[in-house]
């Protein structure tokens, strides 16, 4: 009873301890608390990357996953901020006694900005009364400076080093909890803003460098340490742009689709900026035909800026984020190099402007809504499609601007040889429609005309959303005039009445005997929507031939089990879910079920589904569909007794 109450206690505790974590990066280091406090008090579970020097606070999901990036990462437990170790006692007991910044700088071990620090004559400011902010790069990031850089900031002790130090510094304190995301503050050097962004997976940077230990206290102020030197932002991120013959193109294609005045104005953008190799590995013709077309190129330039800044270094992981055009890229890393949509093609990062930050990209990203149907079908997996598509002729309504729906099969939805045929160049006539539709437009019954001239229906069910017997298999990909549907079968039009797929199918000569001698020829030829598991030659064989004589010479009763093989409403194939139970014309419900891409009717399989028809569905069975209990005919005798 004690341990249960014990257990209640150290829960509500740990409840408590992340409730009134305030700010993402109070979550991330309550979280590396609760984890290494198993290794005495004050101390933090850090996850470094293999191979790298680089470690963070963890979070749940780097906890369990063990991978920052994607690579693996070590666990190692080390004091939280502001505490150290005593000789011969568990943790880190005891606080950090508190010094000004310049000692502060020792104890936390930015060593390198402490020296700078003493030869740029800053010491004495930092060593005396005030309240200042420091922004202090590592050792290693001092390190990482090219020697030119470096070289001229502190040759001759000149006053370019204290320049440099003094815009690493705030005049007022400023702990992690008020590095708001978004905000900036005027640093000691002219008054230039550092600018500040605090990320929901508990990471803070300034000007994009990231803060590896925060709010290191001190008796005037408060040290930070980044694992970058930093350097004044003055320009917005159009004036950056303006600046780099790299980014000549980007620079004509911003003027052209009128975006100049954005990346001018006040905001938090995140650009991928194509550079000029970027836009030359794409066709000519593709060029030329955005560039020349205004609301393609801004859509396409949109897809290019996040709605918010995301520096390098506040990526562990792969993210959705969306963009001015829209839709999502997906932002992520692979070891130390920042990757759009799982590809890693970001050349130079953070370059940091006053509304945002550019990151340089060596490949143009097109979004569908800048794209042909051709080229979104070439870039989507139904290249057998795309194929024949062409080797039928089709190409001018693929690459020009009708609004049309491309209807395009799953390449393992073709079988067998795919000789271009007059036959075959019709089925692909038919599977692009005469209009451009969204998915979420669609309804049930709705009627949709192709290219050929044909009728297609739709068929709305619980899981699926199909035409004819082909369903949607993926989210639509909406082009520049025209949008494409993937879908999961061939399309098989509809030829004819229920009775004339029965007709020619040499399989069927039976059930077409029995159908004709129950006098239900015309209700396969009416009009309707009826699903029929029609019985093959195989199935009529199977039953003893006296039995077969008797049901064949007793026109209500034969009719009576035809009608159990007929349900009301269409269900095609992609219809059937785990519990569909369809309503017979004989007044009973027949057991659905879908194993191994196979139907199952009252648990026989069906041997070819999906044969269409203009007043219903044919699905060929090897077998007669028999009640789940009792004997078939039984049944039905009890049933015609029941209602007589």
């Amino acid at each position: 009873m004690k341990m249960n109450r014990l257990v209640q206690v150290l829960a509500l505790a740990l409840l408590l301890t992340i409730c009134v974590a305030r700010s993402p990066y109070q979550a991330v280091l309550q979280h590396s608390r609760i984890r290494g406090r198993q290794q005495g008090p004050n101390v933090c579970a850090m996850q470094q990357i293999k191979g790298t020097d680089k470690k963070y606070f963890t979070n749940c999901k780097q906890w369990y996953h063990r991978k920052i990036c994607g690579k693996p990462t070590v666990i190692s437990y080390e004091c939280c901020p502001g505490y150290e170790k005593i000789p011969g006692e568990k943790g880190c007991p005891a606080a950090l006694p508190l010094v000004n910044i310049f000692n502060t700088l020792g104890v936390v071990g930015a060593i390198t900005t402490q020296m700078y620090s003493e030869r740029a004559n800053l010491k004495e400011e930092i060593e005396g009364p005030g309240s200042f902010t420091f922004f202090a790069p590592s050792n290693e990031a001092w390190a990482a400076l090219p020697t030119e850089i470096l070289d001229a900031l502190v040759s001759n002790v000149n006053i370019e080093l204290l320049n440099a130090l003094h815009y690493h510094m705030v005049n007022r304190r400023l702990t992690s909890e008020e590095l708001k995301h978004g905000s900036s503050f005027p640093s000691m050097y002219q008054d230039f803003h550092v600018h500040i962004h605090h990320y929901p997976n508990g990471i803070v940077t300034v000007n994009c460098a990231r803060l590896i230990k925060p709010d290191q206290h001190a008796t005037n102020g408060i040290v930070h340490v980044v694992d970058r030197v930093i350097t004044a932002v003055s320009n917005n991120v159009q004036t950056l742009i303006d600046v780099d013959d790299d980014l000549e193109t980007l620079r004509t294609a911003i003027a052209a689709a009128g975006l100049t005045a954005l990346l001018e104005s006040e905001g938090q953008y995140t650009i991928f900026a194509p550079t000029n190799e970027a836009f030359e590995k794409i066709p000519q013709e593709t060029l030329n035909r955005i560039l020349g077309d205004p609301v393609a190129l801004k859509d396409l330039l949109n897809y290019h800026i996040l709605k918010h800044m995301q520096c390098a270094e506040s990526i562990v992981s792969g993210t959705p984020m969306e963009t001015l055009q829209g839709t999502m890229l997906e932002v992520g890393c692979d070891g130390d190099q920042m990757t759009l949509n799982g590809r890693a093609i970001i050349t130079r990062r953070d370059q940091l402007g006053t509304n945002g930050v550019i990151h340089y990209i060596n490949e143009l990203l097109i979004p569908d809504s800048a794209k042909t149907l051709l080229e979104l079908a070439e870039g989507s997996s139904v290249a057998t499609a795309t194929k024949l598509f062409v080797d039928a002729g089709l190409s001018s309504h693929l690459t020009g601007s009708e609004p049309l729906t491309l209807l395009a099969p799953l390449d393992d939805a073709f079988k067998g040889s795919m000789t271009m045929t007059p036959d075959m160049r019709r089925l692909m006539t038919n599977h692009i429609l005469k209009e451009q539709l969204s998915s979420k437009s669609l309804y049930h019954g709705q009627e949709l005309e192709t290219l050929g001239g044909l009728k297609l229906r739709v068929f709305v069910y619980r899981n699926n959303l199909c035409i004819e017997n082909a369903c949607i298999a993926a989210h639509d990909k909406i082009g520049r005039y025209a949008t494409m549907f993937t879908v999961d079968k061939v399309l098989t039009p509809p030829m004819g009445t229920v009775m004339d797929v029965l007709k020619a199918d040499d399989r069927f000569s039976l059930l077409v005997g029995a159908i004709q001698t129950a006098g239900m020829t015309e209700l396969l030829n009416q009009q309707g929507a009826l699903t029929f598991f029609a019985p093959t030659n195989d199935a009529f064989s199977a039953i003893p031939q006296a039995e077969l004589n008797k049901l064949m010479r007793n026109r209500q009763e034969l009719s009576n089990v035809l009608r159990y093989h007929l349900a009301e409403g269409m269900v095609v194939s992609g219809g059937v879910g785990s519990h569909t139970r369809p309503k017979t014309l004989q007044g009973e419900k027949l057991e659905l079920g879908m194993r191994n891409y196979t139907i199952y009717v009252n648990r026989k399989p069906v041997a070819e589904a999906d044969l269409m028809a203009t007043n219903g569905v044919v699905h060929a069975i090897n077998t007669i569909v028999k009640p789940l209990r009792g004997d078939l005919f039984q049944t039905y005798k009890k049933t015609m007794n029941s209602r007589n």
